[in-house]
């Protein structure tokens, strides 16, 4: 029998609460930043920890820069990056990293593609050279052979990935039933695949040229580095690469849900019902990003929480359950999502769903609740930096999509500031 899946995406339910206030201590991680003459944004940390150095470049480029008909380029190229480039032979980047002992990948989203190695400290020159080579000369290798051979490796990626793996379509169903077709993110990541057969050769070239040039990126090196030495090495391998066209930041999109949608998915793979409600939100830079951070926490994490205590201890609907706000650069969803049990009936999950919003409405929360999910969250967030690979991925990241790496600090005091008053002013607004 096949399984169902219930998308729901909820405009807005009404409730009154009250407020509070929490300080945190000042944050921030050292580090040096300058800019070459071709716009490369390039930020240093020193780390001496270990005799080992990281090493993050961020390029401004995911599938929010694609358009309708044109889409799965900048997933593409993260794999023609990996392939080859004019002086690195084909499948070479892997094998050439770890001999000297090293760990690399890469990954793109709807906001950006980021590659990255973890090496040695002596082997600092090697990666420098291999990535300004596939930024600079990875056009020469972008051939139809090439990019018939990466096609191929796309559709076996999403085969696996998506089309024969449990709940793989969710993620496609939300988005193509919460954005307008014109919307950056109406598409996944890996995108169309008639969009990639349809594409010309000149079509992925021209893409390439648009956006991979050295001032739509921010490259971090950090750990146990000489900056002259670096700085030096830098010049060496980047300087002479040409800069790319001056694309700006693309502005946020919010949207707005004129009715809730319920969306029923048959996955002949799972083996249990799951309900995702998706509510639509903000970006990441909003004033209310932070609240909705906390309120998803403050809904669905730990024994307390209303979601869990209707729909996995009470009804026993459920032997799991979590929310998260996904804020991202154009636009945000606030996610719930309920594995059910083999027999659940998804229609009783969505009731218990909304049985918890009456409850947290009735019974409303703390200021110790709210504590307790900062201090997870500072938790988490130290966690996320405590390597020198850990700490170049945040640098490049809040520099690219924030304007600074400052911004680190900035953000993390935004949770550490939010009260129960923001809090019940972003359920009122989002939920």
């Amino acid at each position: 029998m096949l399984n169902k899946t219930i998308f729901s995406k909820i405009l807005s339910i009404i409730i009154l609460l009250g407020s509070s206030l929490c300080a945190a201590i000042p944050f921030t991680i050292d580090y040096e930043k300058y800019t070459l003459d071709n716009g490369l944004t390039v930020i240093l940390h020193v780390d001496k920890s270990d005799p080992i150095v990281g090493i993050a470049i961020q390029y401004h480029v995911g599938s929010n820069r694609e358009t309708p008909g044109r889409t799965g380029f900048a997933h593409l190229f993260e794999h023609m990056l990996f392939q080859e480039s004019q002086h690195i032979g084909q499948d070479q980047f892997f094998k050439i990293i770890q001999n000297v002992g090293g760990t690399l990948n890469g990954g793109t989203n709807k906001d950006g593609t980021v590659y990255y190695e973890i090496v040695p400290k002596n082997a600092l020159e090697t990666v420098l050279w291999m990535e300004s080579d596939r930024m600079g000369w990875l056009l020469s290798t972008v051939t139809q052979p090439a990019f018939e051979n990466q096609q191929e490796v796309v559709q076996n990626e999403k085969r696996q990935r998506v089309d024969n793996r449990p709940y793989g379509h969710n993620d496609y169903v939300i988005i193509k039933n919460m954005y307008p077709e014109e919307h950056p993110y109406n598409w996944t990541t890996i995108g169309e695949l008639e969009d990639l057969q349809n594409a010309t050769l000149q079509d992925v070239r021209e893409f390439y040229e648009k956006w991979y040039g050295p001032n739509n990126a921010t490259m971090v090196i950090a750990g146990d580095i000489n900056k002259r030495e670096v700085k030096k090495l830098v010049e060496k391998y980047f300087g002479e690469i040409k800069a790319g066209p001056e694309n700006g930041n693309p502005e946020p999109m919010h949207i707005q849900l004129s009715e809730t949608k319920k969306v029923f998915h048959e996955d002949i793979f799972a083996k249990s019902p799951r309900l995702t409600m998706a509510l639509p939100t903000v970006d990441h830079k909003h004033d209310d990003a932070a609240a909705l951070e906390l309120l998803s926490q403050l809904l669905g994490d730990g024994k307390k929480a209303p979601l869990y205590k209707v729909i996995v201890e009470e009804k026993k609907l459920a032997p799991n359950l979590y929310s998260y706000s996904y804020t991202q650069e154009i636009a945000g969803i606030l996610y719930i999502v309920v594995n059910g049990f083999p027999a659940t009936n998804l229609t009783d999950v969505e009731s218990a769903v909304h049985e918890a919003f009456d409850r947290f409405e009735r019974d409303g929360f703390t200021n110790e609740d709210l504590a307790r999910l900062k201090a997870k969250y500072e938790t988490g967030f130290y966690q996320g930096i405590s390597s020198v690979l850990g700490k170049g991925f945040q640098l490049a990241h809040y520099n690219e999509y924030y304007g600074s790496p400052d911004a680190i600090a900035d953000e993390l005091q935004k949770v550490l500031d939010v009260n129960m008053s923001d809090v019940k002013r972003v359920y009122e607004k989002y939920v």
